[in-house]
């Protein structure tokens, strides 16, 4: 079995790990007839596309700076980050790989058999977060009147700007994507007509305590999808730092392990392959791999320039209140 593991250790560029995965995967899926390993390839060959002709980003990146633009005018008090990324490699593969587990697993549960390629290629082709942006929020103390709470003034904010953002958006050329129902929004905040776009973890809140708006355009100019995502600070840190961040991975393995446990070995070499390659990038000590431009001291001590792990970041915009010691009148 052709794993991305395999290749973690050669000194390689992430570009030239992408290729040497695909390349090998492509070759193997010739010899076995395994055609989900072809679908595999396909979707490291949009991950090669993306790295080897991002100029449009330069295009979207200006777009996404007219809307940072709008809220510095509008919202002077307020403090916030914009920050862009292409998925990691790592991130992807575990995605990618998930899926496969996931669907697989609910199928064979539901009808005692394992999907066709065709229902697992409809969920595998529709990644549309490889590029995504950020909005992070927060309401300086200074800001926030007497007897005021300053998370529900913020709330107010979040969903403020989550019902300009569609029509800004699609003004520039952009199109907004319907959800079909998943994470409708519960919230009074956000405008009825665009509770089919967004994916409202807020309102909906699950037992990881995460917390963020998800809406996903597609980006007509450069022919491509993007995520945005809007949150507080303390949903950002919650997600990244905190409960959410390593409930998430505890609560993944357990899943996961559970998955195996029921579904019979060597029955669906989709599901035995996708479940290991899983298990393998779950287990991988970063402080042993040599990838170019990557370094780590243990799994939480990262230095990754090159997307390996953490993304590879397409635009850093931070705008702090103005008025960061008086109230505004």
């Amino acid at each position: 079995m052709i794993t991305l593991n395999d290749y973690l250790y050669s000194g390689d560029t992430v570009m030239r790990i992408l290729k040497k995965y695909k390349r090998d995967l492509g070759r193997d899926a010739a010899i076995s007839g395994n055609e989900i390993d072809v679908i595999h390839c396909d979707f490291l060959q949009s991950i090669i596309d993306l790295l080897e002709h991002n100029e449009f980003l330069t295009a979207q990146s200006q777009k996404i700076r007219e809307f940072y633009m709008y809220m510095a005018r509008e919202y002077p008090w307020l403090a916030f980050t914009f920050k862009g990324r292409i998925k990691s490699l790592i991130r992807a593969e575990e995605k990618f790989n998930g899926y496969i587990v996931k669907d697989s697993y609910k199928y064979y549960m539901e009808h005692g058999e394992f999907p066709p390629v065709e229902e697992l290629r409809k969920r595998l082709v529709k990644f549309r977060d490889l590029i995504a942006y950020r909005i992070v929020i927060s309401m300086p103390r200074c800001h926030v009147e007497p007897g005021r709470d300053k998370a529900g003034e913020e709330l107010k904010c979040l969903y403020e700007i989550a019902n300009v953002l569609p029509g800004f958006l699609e003004e520039r050329g952009f199109t907004a994507q319907m959800t079909g129902g998943v994470k409708r929004s519960n919230s009074p905040l956000l405008d009825e007509q665009n509770k089919d776009y967004y994916r409202d973890y807020i309102s909906n809140k699950n037992w990881s305590e995460y917390e963020s708006l998800h809406i996903t355009f597609f980006d007509s100019s450069a022919n491509c999808y993007m995520e945005v995502q809007i949150r507080t600070k303390e949903m950002d840190d919650t997600a990244e730092i905190g409960i959410a961040n390593h409930m998430a991975y505890e609560k993944r393995q357990e899943r996961e392990r559970a998955r195996r446990h029921k579904i019979p070995e060597g029955q669906c070499v989709w599901f035995d392959e996708a479940y290991e390659r899983g298990m393998l990038l779950q287990q991988l000590d970063l402080s042993k791999v040599d990838v170019n431009m990557f370094g780590a001291a243990n799994n939480s001590l990262i230095n990754d320039g090159c997307g390996l792990f953490r993304g590879r970041q397409i635009l850093p915009y931070e705008h702090l209140s103005r008025f960061q010691s008086d109230q505004i009148d």
